[in-house]
């Protein structure tokens, strides 16, 4: 069990529609979007508010679903974890510009990604 409540620092829209999502959150929320360029591809990044990150990706989602980013300081340990505790990983942990992140589906039904940055290490 952590030591300390970890918490939710990047939430993530899955969906199949990208541009009537933009739209649509920012009409119901206020929230504007912004595309960034990535070197395999580009991201649109949602402001949310305060120090709180979003994001939507377009995929071929089975329905379209938030995935809520818990910061961790290990990667592996965490994903390990998950296992452990009977989560399916979706995603082993992988390294990306900014840290690393691995993706778990739980035994209750909800998905939950993990985030290690990489000012911690690994």
């Amino acid at each position: 069990m952590p030591a300390s409540s970890t918490p939710v620092v990047h939430l993530e829209l899955h969906t199949g529609d990208l541009p009537k999502a933009r739209a649509l959150y920012a009409q119901l929320c206020g929230w504007r979007a912004e595309r960034i360029d990535a070197g395999c591809g580009s991201y649109t990044a949602l402001e949310l508010g305060g120090e709180f990150g979003g994001g939507i990706v377009e995929c071929e989602a089975r329905r379209p679903l938030w995935l809520p980013y818990v910061e961790v300081p290990g990667i592996d340990e965490a994903t390990e974890r998950a296992r452990t505790l009977g989560a399916t990983v979706l995603l082993e942990p992988r390294e990306g510009p900014a840290g690393w992140r691995s993706v778990v589906a739980t035994p209750a039904g909800g998905e939950i990604a993990f985030w290690q940055p990489k000012r911690h290490h690994r």
